[in-house]
């Protein structure tokens, strides 16, 4: 039987999954007017807003990392950055559902890159649904097919950006704040592209326009939140599936929004991708259930030897 905790975690990762939907429906309503750097720009620093305030009240905004954690920030930054570009490049150019359908190809790409550079062990089994996964994600693309659209490549890049983001996350001391660490990501996002953007023309904006921006930075901090709240509750391969559910969010948004219905070839590849992705964290979950029980029965045949070994000194 599924725990309340459980429950609560999937829901919240759900909800946190449309609010990062909506923030890039949003998004791609803007782009229609305002040019691409501009509205990342002015996006990230609405979102810095809403963090800092956040920060502030639980005092988490002024924090010096140590130099070990600056390394890892700034790499965060980078990806941050990168897929942020990347991703919203494809996106201002192809259907919301088939960006977002390769990108779910990231816990994949984490899954391998942490086997290759940081010395994870990863199975033939997993290795293999890493390999269906990316067939997937060329389903989606179609290099060479008609209907291929180069922009495709800019989500498959974003993917890699992702990626560096996720695992330089993972190597931050247990001491650095989150907030602290969204905060200046959201801000370095929006300067960067603050200073691109003055290389192009500046659009005119309207109530329309900055109407569209609160509301995507609005999505995008409510998709934050919801996405720490689910991981703070329940069992982490119980809720991380629940991830996909913005592709049903991406489908319909896209539908609903901007008339665009995904083809037979988008939604194989985003079924295979998904699959392969559930299957992942299934086999993830597995090995740590059998890590934590064989550790347990390691533990219990020391104590064993222990209480069996001490009358025996007892009696020397």
């Amino acid at each position: 039987m599924v725990s309340s905790d459980n429950l609560r975690g999937a829901f919240f990762m759900a909800v946190a999954m449309a609010g990062f939907c909506l923030n890039d429906t949003m998004m791609k309503l803007v782009f229609a007017d305002l040019e691409l750097f501009q509205a990342i720009s002015l996006r990230g620093l609405l979102l810095s807003v809403l963090i800092a305030i956040l920060s502030i009240r639980r005092n988490k905004l002024f924090y010096r990392p140590s130099r070990q954690d600056s390394l890892f920030l700034s790499l965060r930054v980078v990806g941050e950055i990168g897929s942020a570009t990347c991703f919203l490049s494809a996106l201002y150019h192809m259907p919301i559902a088939n960006a977002t359908a390769i990108i779910q190809a990231i816990p994949l790409a984490i899954t391998l890159a942490a086997a290759l550079f940081m010395g994870e062990r990863v199975g033939w089994r997993r290795y293999s649904a890493i390999a269906v996964g990316f067939a997937g994600v060329m389903i989606i693309v179609r290099p060479g097919a008609e209907g291929f659209t180069a922009y495709s490549l800019w989500a498959v890049a974003a993917v890699g950006f992702m990626v560096l983001r996720d695992l330089s996350t993972r190597r931050f001391s247990p001491g650095l704040p989150s907030l602290y660490a969204a905060f200046v990501t959201a801000l370095a996002t929006a300067l960067f592209a603050g200073a691109v953007a003055t290389t192009q023309d500046w659009q005119p904006m309207n109530l329309d326009h900055l109407g569209l921006l609160c509301a995507s930075a609005g999505f995008l901090f409510f998709g934050y939140l919801f996405s720490i709240k689910a991981m703070r509750v329940g069992e982490v391969a119980v809720i991380s599936p629940f991830r996909y559910t913005i592709m049903i969010w991406a489908i319909v948004l896209g539908i609903v929004v901007f008339g665009e219905i995904p083809d037979i070839w988008t939604l194989t590849g985003a079924a295979i991708v998904v699959g392969m992705g559930m299957y992942t964290f299934y086999r993830e979950h597995r090995l740590m259930q059998r890590a934590a029980a064989h550790d347990i029965a390691a533990a219990s045949v020391q104590t064993a030897e222990g209480v069996s070994a001490g009358p025996r000194s007892a009696r020397q």
